[in-house]
């Protein structure tokens, strides 16, 4: 998708710089996929605790090799 955003050139650049990526748009796509994990990490720390697990604590713990 072609798309027209002005950006201020200060902040592109220091983007850029951080991101080590040699053009604009690898530098925007990669914000974009860094925006997007970490809204998909808080929308999974929002559920904490919202659900009830059910399952034998003890059972769980020696199928992986626990003591």
């Amino acid at each position: 998708m072609r798309t027209n955003i002005d950006i201020d050139d200060a902040l592109m650049q220091e983007a850029q710089k951080a991101s080590g990526h040699a053009t604009k748009k690898q530098t925007v796509e990669q914000a974009l996929r860094l925006f997007i994990k970490l809204r998909r990490q808080h929308e999974v720390g929002a559920a904490f605790g919202k659900f009830r697990w059910r399952g034998d604590l003890a059972r769980s713990r020696k199928g992986r090799g626990a003591r």
